[in-house]
């Protein structure tokens, strides 16, 4: 097998949430590219479901079986992100953000690994945070999510490992989405320079090192993240 034949997805199928904008449209995009049949779940995508709610979460894994026949790999990518002081934040709120990050990537997880481990092929992978190793003002909700998935799939690799399944998260750093562009100019620009590139990603920057952990170029890398932040957390 060459070097190009290991980053190939041809003939893989996957699931992406969160997949119709920002870094999970490129992700399914650039899966699709590889050679992935790849399914799209968000609110509004041919996969239709709202994923701070488990038993939605549940029946898109389900729906995405069906479609598909089977799921070789997840991105777990669907957020949320409510910015409030501590003494601000609502049980909706804190509900919502770790339901959406955390127990809908779980409740995905438990309809599809099962069948990935008796298949004795599968990739897991969850989008985690820079904001899951370092805090950030009003950020707790949101850091507590992003850093509870750096810890699920330390465990959750060494449950699936001996069936030849993976279990990682990336974490990104600074990526101009919809999401971040909501930032005043002066809040873009000082995150920016945070970097050590002095500069935000592009989404598509996200697809090479997923795509490294969906394929069997990743095969060896399990239990850990990716952290793809531009040299942030470096300074």
């Amino acid at each position: 097998m060459t070097f190009a034949d290991r980053f190939s997805l041809a003939g893989r199928t996957a699931l992406v949430t969160g997949g119709s904008r920002g870094i999970g449209e490129a992700i399914a995009a650039g899966f699709a590219e590889a050679g992935a049949q790849v399914a799209i779940v968000s609110r509004g995508g041919a996969i239709a479901a709202d994923l701070s709610r488990r038993d939605e979460a549940r029946r898109a894994a389900e729906e995405a079986l069906a479609a598909l026949g089977h799921v070789d790999i997840l991105v777990s990518n669907a957020g949320a992100n409510i910015p409030q002081a501590v003494g601000e934040i609502t049980d909706e709120a804190w509900d919502e953000v770790l339901h959406t990050h955390v127990s809908s990537a779980m409740a995905l997880t438990r309809v599809l690994a099962p069948p990935m481990m008796e298949r004795g092929w599968g990739r897991l992978i969850y989008t985690s945070s820079i904001l899951g190793f370092q805090g950030k003002h009003r950020r707790t909700a949101y850091s507590a999510a992003k850093g509870a998935l750096i810890g699920m799939v330390r465990s959750l690799a060494i449950d699936v490992g001996p069936h030849g399944v993976t279990a990682n998260c990336v974490a990104p750093g600074p990526i101009a989405t919809e999401a971040t562009r909501r930032l005043s100019p002066r809040e873009a620009e000082e995150a920016g320079n945070r970097t050590a590139l002095l500069r935000w990603a592009d989404p598509d920057e996200l697809v090479g090192p997923a795509l490294l952990l969906a394929s069997d170029a990743g095969a060896y890398v399990t239990g850990t993240t990716l952290v793809v932040d531009g040299g942030w957390l470096a300074k």
